[in-house]
C-alpha cells in the first residue's frame, strides 16, 4: 500500500492506522479525520476490495465525510471510519470481529464505531464484547433509540427528498412523484417503503436481483437494470448504493431535476457538483441528507455513556431538522452561484476549524 499521506483523498487526517491480526486474518484500516468536535464517530464497512488502494481511498473519503456529517448535524463528535478488507469469499469470523474490537479499544475512545455496509447489529454486539466504544446496539422497548441505524438514515433521506421536491418542483407531497431508487438494501429499501406509503411512483434497481424483485412486488414498483437506472426519466434520482456513481458520464446520463439519496461520497470528484448545477439538477449533499443513522447512534452512545437510554423522540426531532439544513444550503447556492456541495463543504469546514 502506498504512503497514505500521498493519496489525493488524504486531508490532513489525524490518524490513519493499518490493523493486521495474523491469527484471525483481519486486515482493516481505521481513519480519523478530525476530533475537533469530539471523538471520531463513524461506522465500519466490511467489503472485498480487489485493490488495497481502494480500501484506503474509502477510509480516507468516508472519514472526512463523517467529520462533515457530524458537524452539520450539530453532533459533538468528530469524523472517523473503519474498513475491514473482506476476503474474496466474504467470510467473516468471530475471531476477526474480536480482533477488530481490540483495535478499536486500543484507541481509548478516540474512535467510536457502528454499523455500515456489510456489518450487522449482531456484528456490533460481538465487537462490543471487546470494547465499549461501540454504538448501534440492540435496545429494549419502542421508545428507546438504538440498534440498526438504517431505518433512521432512511427516514432522514425521506425528509430530504420531500424538501427537494418542495424546493425544486413546488410540491408539498411526493404523491405521484416518480423516484428512481438505486440500491434497495437497509437504507434504500427503507426509503422506497416510506416513499410508497405517501404515493410516490417508484422504479427500483439493485445488483441483488432477488431482493429488488421482492421489494418491487411488495410496493408495486417497476424494476430497472443496474446499468440503466441513472438514465431513467424521473423526478428524483435517489442513489442509495455505494459511492462515486456521479461521475462525468453518469451525470451526463441523468434525466431527473433532483438527485437526493443516501449513498456516501456520491460525487466521484469535487467538480462534479458544478456539473450537476450547470445542468440545473438540484443536488442534496450526501452527508447532510443521510445523517439520520449517525444521529441515532451518537445519541444512543452519549446516553449510554451517562447510564441512560436514548429517547427515540429526540432522534425524530433531530431528523426533522435535516430539511432546514438542506434548504439553507440550496438558498446560499442560489444566492452565490456556488454549487450546493461546495456550500456545504465550506459550512462544515468552518465548524471543524479547517
Amino acid at each position: 500500500m502506498t504512503a497514505f499521506w500521498t493519496e489525493a483523498d488524504f486531508d490532513d487526517h489525524e490518524l490513519v492506522q493499518l490493523v493486521r491480526d495474523r491469527a484471525s486474518g483481519l486486515t482493516a484500516i481505521i481513519a480519523l479525520h478530525s476530533t475537533h468536535l469530539g471523538p471520531g464517530a463513524g461506522g465500519t464497512r466490511f467489503w472485498h476490495y480487489p485493490d488495497a488502494k481502494d480500501a484506503l481511498r474509502d477510509a480516507l473519503r468516508l472519514s472526512r465525510g463523517m467529520s462533515y456529517k457530524n458537524a452539520m448535524a450539530g453532533l459533538p463528535m468528530g469524523g472517523g471510519k473503519a474498513v475491514i478488507l473482506a476476503p474474496k469469499n466474504g467470510a467473516k469470523t468471530p475471531e476477526m470481529l474480536a480482533a477488530f474490537g481490540d483495535a478499536v479499544g486500543a484507541l481509548h475512545g478516540r474512535y467510536v464505531t457502528a454499523e455500515d455496509v456489510g456489518i450487522s447489529e449482531a456484528d456490533m454486539v460481538a465487537v462490543a464484547k471487546r470494547t465499549e466504544y461501540v454504538s448501534g446496539l440492540p435496545v429494549d422497548g419502542t421508545q428507546s433509540a438504538g440498534g440498526d441505524p438504517g431505518p433512521f438514515t432512511a427516514m432522514g433521506i425521506f425528509h430530504g427528498i420531500k424538501a427537494a421536491v418542495r424546493y425544486k418542483l413546488g410540491k408539498d407531497s411526493v404523491s405521484g412523484v416518480h423516484v428512481a431508487v438505486q440500491g434497495t438494501g437497509s437504507v434504500g429499501g427503507g426509503v422506497a417503503r416510506l416513499l410508497a406509503r405517501e404515493g410516490a411512483k417508484l422504479t427500483l434497481s439493485d445488483i441483488n436481483a432477488e431482493r429488488v424483485a421482492d421489494l418491487a412486488g411488495e410496493l408495486g414498483a417497476k424494476i430497472a437494470a443496474p446499468d440503466a437506472v441513472m438514465g431513467i426519466t424521473c423526478d428524483v434520482f435517489s442513489p442509495n448504493a455505494l459511492g462515486a456513481g456521479l461521475d462525468e458520464a453518469g451525470i451526463a446520463r441523468l434525466d431527473a431535476p433532483i438527485v437526493a439519496g443516501g449513498a456516501n461520497n456520491q460525487l466521484a470528484k469535487a467538480g462534479h457538483g458544478k456539473q450537476l448545477a450547470d445542468r440545473g439538477i438540484l443536488y442534496a449533499p450526501d452527508y447532510v441528507i443521510n445523517a439520520g443513522g449517525i444521529i441515532s447512534v451518537t445519541l444512543e452512545y452519549l446516553a449510554r455513556q451517562n447510564g441512560q437510554s436514548c429517547d427515540i423522540n429526540e432522534v425524530r426531532k433531530r431528523l426533522a431538522q435535516i430539511p432546514g439544513r438542506l434548504e439553507e444550503i440550496w438558498q446560499q447556492a442560489a444566492d452565490t452561484g456556488v454549487s450546493p456541495d461546495v456550500v456545504a463543504d465550506r459550512m462544515a469546514q468552518k465548524l471543524i476549524g479547517r
